[in-house]
């Protein structure tokens, strides 16, 4: 018989006195109405031992360990890694590629290096479907992004593929929205949000095409590259979990902003951050054309310097 057990981060606390209460894996305190089943008995039956033959108790106890498993609060198998099933290629400066592949081996993805050239494949391939939904991209930077850098890997998420990223300028490090379907927030469309958002954006742009004075840091240490890992591995995770229940976007919210929505600003000073909310940037409709001029008439441009 498959034996179930307390769910990851879910306990029992026995309270001297009183009934014994759930803490859920979220933090909350539920009172438990165990009904005619002892404390004991739940506790050891939870904990995976075993019951003693013929107890009185197993029918009841069994309907209670039923109701624990339909709330969320145990389970009868051993949980997956969050990321098991899941290719994550990683690609760019060591310092934070190195810590990101070791966080997402670490929750269960097979982990591959890559190049540059191998993800502008993936983003012109025809779609697999079979792995729609179960490969992600991650490119980090310990520098601005060079002009053009990222074009090609915007497609990814037209093709299922999950699209992460993070880069460095000067103190601070952004960690951009995670894209994993068409709409989602590219690059590009980051670029141009900040464009927007700020006042010197002449000067934003020309940092950003290299009109600047040469790198003086501070670059990533052990710390911050490992806060900047987990960061992006979170992302990993909640895009993992969405796919496996079968939403369009990131099921269960944490107390921040939607992953695909999130733009990250670290501090690489004091490993502070900030979080901003982030929307794509809908396409432009083109121009009409303009409107041909009724026969025997002439444009004002024909005219000009024209003696009446």
């Amino acid at each position: 018989m498959t034996r179930s057990r307390l769910a990851p981060g879910a306990g029992i606390v026995t309270v001297p006195g009183a009934a014994p209460v759930l803490r859920t894996s979220g933090g909350e305190f539920l009172r438990i109405d165990t009904g005619g089943v002892t404390a004991e008995a739940l506790v050891r039956r939870l904990a995976g031992e075993e019951a003693p033959d013929e107890d009185p108790q197993a029918a009841e106890l069994t309907r209670l360990v039923e109701a624990f498993e339909a709330g969320g609060h145990a389970v009868s198998a051993t949980p997956r890694a969050p990321l098991a099933g899941r290719t994550v290629h990683v690609l760019g400066d060591p310092l934070l590629a190195g810590p990101v592949a070791r966080c997402a081996g670490a929750e269960g993805a097979e982990v591959h290096p890559i190049t540059p050239d191998r993800v502008a494949e993936l983003a012109r391939a025809v779609p697999d479907h079979r792995a729609e939904g179960r490969v992600a991209v991650v490119w980090c930077l310990d520098s601005p992004v060079p002009e053009g850098l990222w074009d090609a890997a915007d497609g990814l998420p037209d093709r299922r593929i999950a699209w992460l990223r993070c880069h460095r300028e000067g103190s601070h490090v952004w960690t951009e929205p995670l894209a994993a379907a068409a709409g989602d927030v590219t690059s590009r469309h980051v670029r141009l949000r900040r464009l927007a958002a700020t006042p010197a954006h002449r000067e934003l742009a020309a940092y950003w095409a290299g009109h600047r004075t040469p790198d003086t840091g501070p670059h990533p240490t052990a710390a911050s590259a490992a806060l900047i890992a987990a960061l992006l591995t979170a992302d990993l995770i909640a895009w993992a979990e969405a796919e496996a229940e079968g939403v369009g976007r990131v099921g269960r919210q944490s107390a921040g902003l939607p992953a695909r929505r999130r733009l990250r600003r670290i501090d690489l000073r004091d490993l502070t951050f900030t979080e901003h909310p982030v929307l794509p940037v809908p396409d432009v409709a083109p121009l009409p054309a303009p409107a041909p001029a009724p026969a025997g008439t002439r444009s004002r441009s024909d005219t000009a310097g024209a003696r009446p």
